[in-house]
């Protein structure tokens, strides 16, 4: 990047938010990051830098998340990119998730990341300038994963929301894109990061085919480089131009290939039934 920027970064003590939070302070720009604990987030960070802040956020809490967002500013006096990162993965059937465990998914995957929109947008707009860049996954363009329903609900709906975000927000200068990544080597299949249900139904043998293979088989072993990754992302907040959309991975290439594939041959094979709906048809 040509000029130092501020960035706004949520989920920060792990993962892609803690490797970005990194790249960028090495890069001499100022990061404001979040997790649920400062003093992890902290230490994971391994700096005191003044042109780091850490902040301790409740994401699900809109008073905490503007706070945080309002120290961001007057530390900084503006913000320049802002990086929806926090989330988790919940696996487990649609019916043997409880409400509960459904709920607390979509409260931090979607709704905090809505918390953070609301926050930042008022100084967003008020600057004429800013760009959102919002953590999806595959998962939130194809869902065929038995056991991720309920995450790939949540990840659908930041790909949705942040579409609509695009088109509210362009008349003032401010960009928004989506990432959505395949399997990277992070802690995202680990338990501080994977809620398996509670109440387990023994018929769904796939399922738990499929907890058994991305905790014995995928967790370790993802072919994502997070570090290439963080940087990929950081590439992006430095484009004038940048993409509503950014698949990365190989993987997610290939499953977002799949889809529209998937979803072109059954959009022609029924096209007649759909288009015999309207109102002129004879």
């Amino acid at each position: 990047m040509q000029d130092t920027k501020v960035f706004f970064i949520t989920g920060a003590s792990k993962g892609f938010g803690l490797e970005m939070t990194r790249q960028l302070l090495e890069a001499g720009h100022s990061v404001a990051a979040t997790s649920r604990s400062k003093v992890a987030l902290s230490e994971a960070a391994g700096t005191e830098s003044s042109a780091f802040l850490p902040l301790e956020v409740d994401l699900t809490d809109p008073s905490d998340v503007a706070k945080a967002v309002s120290e961001a500013i007057e530390t900084f006096g503006h913000l320049d990119v802002v990086i929806n990162n926090a989330g988790y993965g919940q696996l487990g059937g649609l019916e043997e998730l409880s409400d509960a465990e459904a709920r607390t998914n979509y409260d931090i995957n979607v709704f905090g990341t809505h918390n953070v929109i609301r926050a930042v947008l008022p100084q967003l707009r008020t600057q004429q300038s800013g760009h959102i860049i919002n953590i999806s996954s595959i998962a939130g363009i194809t869902g065929g994963f038995p056991g991720w329903g309920v995450y790939c609900g949540t990840k659908f709906a930041v790909e949705g929301l942040s579409e609509s975000l695009a088109a509210e927000v362009a008349q003032f200068g401010i960009k928004v894109t989506i990432v959505a990544p395949g399997y990277f080597r992070t802690e995202f299949l680990e338990d501080s990061s994977l809620t398996l249900p509670q109440n387990r139904l023994p018929a769904y043998t796939e399922i738990r085919e499929s907890e058994t293979v991305h905790s014995d088989q995928i967790n370790g072993n993802q072919p994502g480089d997070p570090v290439k990754g963080a940087a990929a992302i950081i590439r992006i907040a430095d484009t004038e131009n940048p993409p509503l959309h950014l698949l990365l991975g190989p993987d997610a290439y290939a499953m977002a290939e799949k889809k529209m594939s998937d979803l072109r041959r059954d959009m022609e094979a029924w096209k007649e039934l759909t288009l015999s709906t309207d109102l002129a048809t004879a």
